[in-house]
């Protein structure tokens, strides 16, 4: 649950030092920087040429998006045979989730391979979706909501014995979760079963569900696919599902509206719990939103589902802040429907990544689409040209008016395939061109530190852009603008502020950054003092 509730550890951040063990890093900028490539420059063009083979083998989409960009002849050939190669593969495998992949990302580059493959990108992408969930069965049954209790589960991941204090407890999870097919495919939150799949985790877990009708066996069951960013998984269990859930849209959910919740609190099966749609756009993740809810959550609730008088699943439950009555969480059903074709074609879920920061651009009182205030060198959108001040108009054929947008798109759109982006600069300049989706980090702030400069690494993660004002002293920057607000904003920072960076710490798993921070405060009449502000090295506004 260490990225779901990004709100609350993005307030926490500014308390760190009392709660979280930091490690210590020297003030200076990295020895590395990436440095645009001058594709007029031949002996450029032939380290760039050899970067590419080296990529061949382990991203063959990635290399012949590059020697697009490169325009070499031979490079790109040898590409064009790998892609080809790694599509057939995933044909045979009846992978059609990543044959799909490759398809799109060979139709936005108008690839002369197009003609030599088996099945167009139409095809493909109709089979990557013929997925438990996305093919409207349903069992049928009563209509009455006490009857919709029989396609939940309770989930148990047995992790053995935990010994404290000298003695022996059963150590163990239990969570929610749900039918979405006859054949045993169930839903649930990614953090209930994050200890079968946490390559850090040195338990030996197993998984079981137990039925709503039969809650004294345990039947075994498998995960296929999980998503960290979003918390979702897709496990499977050999058994005929009793009841199978229809997806709704949370789209058809308002304010007000009456939802129920099914789950497992404490372990108490069958528990059905009612209340009202408190609020539809929550930004607890670092993608997307989700919906506040006030129907009654509890441990064990997490992963059931959210439906409304229909049986129509709306959301999936995820959270309840337990010290809050009332104050509970689920993500929307939309976000699931977009991703269970990547959870079905099994394992980790990865999603796409540009290299960016930016906020919604407004003009005239209106959303116009997302400023880019922030590229990373080296990454996708750097390699394109874009530039701070640049504002993302549409992607992949779909129109950019707010970040929402674009997170919203981005959720559908597999890591690691090529998309068009168009993009505005100033008033008139409009462009248009190929980009890759990466996979975006696990924490993409720390990424920015450890991989640019300290001046331009400081506006995505604490929100003010910096120039140095001494060649002798590394240490001391003018604030050139401070991003409303951000971290800085909030810390009372503005334009024109002197300042000097005594010190920056991580904490251990690098998800949080501490910066002391000598300054001269010209909101508070230029009082100096040293100032501590901490940020989470993730956010939503990166993309």
């Amino acid at each position: 649950m260490k990225k779901t509730l990004y709100k609350f550890t993005r307030i926490t951040a500014l308390f760190l030092t009392s709660a979280l063990v930091f490690s210590c890093s020297s003030v200076r900028d990295p020895d590395n920087v990436f440095s645009d490539i001058d594709y007029t420059k031949e002996d450029a063009r032939r380290e760039e040429s050899k970067r590419i083979f080296d990529l061949l083998e382990k991203n063959p989409v990635q290399a012949l998006w590059r020697a697009n960009l490169l325009k070499d002849e031979e490079t790109s050939k040898a590409c064009e045979s790998a892609v080809l190669e790694e599509f057939n593969s995933a044909v045979e495998k009846s992978d059609w989730f990543n044959a799909s992949r490759i398809a799109k990302s060979l139709q936005t580059i108008s690839s002369p391979l197009l003609t030599s493959l088996s099945k167009n990108y139409s095809e493909l992408d109709g089979l990557a979706k013929k997925v438990p969930g996305l093919s409207g069965e349903k069992s049928s049954g009563s209509k009455k909501v006490s009857s919709y209790i029989n396609g939940t589960v309770t989930i148990w991941v047995d992790k053995g014995i935990k010994v404290q204090n000298g003695m022996g407890y059963a150590d163990r999870v239990i969570g929610s979760g749900f039918f979405i097919s006859k054949d045993g495919y169930i839903v649930t939150n990614h953090h209930v079963i994050a200890d079968l799949v946490d390559k850090k985790s040195e338990s030996f877990s197993r998984l079981f569900i137990k039925l709503a009708g039969d809650s004294d066996t345990r039947i075994p069951a498998k995960v296929i696919g999980y998503d960290s960013e979003i918390d979702l998984a897709l496990i499977k269990t050999e058994v005929e599902a009793p009841y199978v859930f229809s997806l709704g849209s949370s789209a058809d959910l308002d304010a007000g509206d009456k939802i129920y919740a099914i789950g497992s609190p404490v372990g108490l099966e069958r528990t059905l719990t009612s209340g009202i749609v408190s609020a539809t756009d929550r930004k607890l993740f670092t993608l997307g939103s989700v919906m506040q809810i006030d129907a009654a959550v509890n441990q064990g609730n997490s992963g059931g589902p959210c439906i409304d008088e229909n049986g129509n699943v709306q959301a999936v439950v995820f959270a309840g802040m337990l010290q809050f009555e009332g104050l509970n969480f689920a993500i929307p059903v939309e976000y699931l429907k977009s991703l269970l074709p990547s959870l079905y074609a099994g394992g980790k879920v990865n999603h796409p990544w540009l290299g960016c920061y930016g906020h919604t651009k407004k003009e005239l009182g209106k959303d116009s689409g997302l400023e880019v205030q922030y590229v990373f060198p080296g990454s996708s959108s750097s390699r394109v040209k874009m530039l701070v001040g640049d504002v993302v108009t549409e992607i992949d054929g779909e129109k950019i008016t707010t970040l929402e947008d674009m997170q919203d798109v981005l959720m559908k759109l597999p890591a690691k395939s090529i998309v068009k982006i168009k993009f505005r600069r100033g008033e008139d300049e409009l462009y248009e061109d190929n980009v890759y989706l990466g996979v975006r980090p696990e924490m993409p702030g720390y990424n920015i530190y450890k991989g640019d400069i300290i001046a331009k690494s400081f506006v995505p993660i604490f929100g003010m852009r910096l120039v140095s004002v001494s060649s002798s002293n590394s240490k001391k920057y003018q604030i050139e603008s401070v991003i409303k607000g951000s971290v800085a904003d909030e810390s009372g920072f503005s334009e024109s502020d002197p300042i000097e960076i005594r010190n920056i710490r991580l904490n251990d798993d690098n998800s949080v950054i501490y910066a002391e921070i000598y300054a001269k405060n010209r909101k508070k009449g230029y009082l100096d003092g040293i100032m501590g502000i901490g940020a989470q090295l993730d956010s939503p506004y990166y993309f």
